[in-house]
């Protein structure tokens, strides 16, 4: 079995050892290198060429979203997932912008990190859940301004709108693990709450995506909003 390749970009020696041995409990991953700030980053994807690259955001010298930019210029197939302690729109947006394919806290839990890893090495997009229902609820601010600004073109982002949900699309189950992942609960926590295991909520999300026709959860959770799907507090 193929293993996939993973760099740790941390300046500090102590959290990368951290991930490094946290990383190391999964067959299917190997921590092919370490480094402390962009600069090694962008050297040592060169030399070693990861399939992800797991890096902080804030860091001397070259900071995490600069050598995001120049290594998804330069290493295109290598992956990049954001590590960091702010979960402000702000910080996800510019990550994602320069080519981030994950964002993170710091404050995750272990199966999420290897879940996320995985994901993104496939081809996939991973935000950590917090992160995701940020987003989620910024969207939906802005969905609301302009509904209040152009009265005439009113949708269902408003608070007290009816909710419609695609059972023509969907199971019901399906639309309960939706509505879930709209509230930014993680795969262990939609399990924990619907009484499923956890290998049944990926199964119940793969389809979801598939028939939404959307390439990662986030994506699926914006259709959904704009479609007047899921409720968003």
């Amino acid at each position: 079995m193929k293993k996939t390749k993973i760099l740790i970009i941390d300046d500090h020696q102590l959290y990368r050892e951290g991930i490094k041995k946290i990383l190391e409990f999964e067959s299917s991953l190997e921590v092919v290198g370490e480094g402390k700030d962009g600069d090694e980053a962008v050297e040592l994807v060169k030399s070693l060429k990861p399939d992800v690259v797991i890096m902080d955001i804030n860091m001397p010298h070259m900071n995490g979203v600069e050598a995001t930019r120049e290594l998804v210029q330069k290493y295109p197939k290598t992956k990049i997932i954001i590590l960091s302690i702010h979960d402000d729109e702000t910080y996800v947006s510019h990550a994602l912008q320069t080519g981030a394919s994950g964002y993170l806290l710091k404050e995750m839990d272990v199966e999420s990190l290897i879940e996320a890893v995985k994901v993104v090495a496939d081809g996939g997009s991973y935000l950590h859940p917090k992160v995701t229902h940020n987003l989620v609820k910024e969207y939906r601010k802005l969905a609301c301004a302009t509904t209040v600004s152009q009265p005439i073109h009113r949708t269902s982002y408003s608070r007290n709108a009816d909710i419609r949900r695609p059972y023509h699309l969907l199971t019901r189950r399906e639309c309960e693990v939706l509505q879930l992942l709209a509230e930014g609960k993680s795969n262990k926590k939609i399990g924990e709450t619907l009484y499923i295991s956890e290998k049944t909520v990926k199964n119940h999300v793969s389809n979801i995506l598939q028939k939404m026709n959307c390439i990662d959860r986030t994506q699926a959770v914006v259709e959904a909003i704009k479609k007047g799907w899921v409720e968003v507090g």
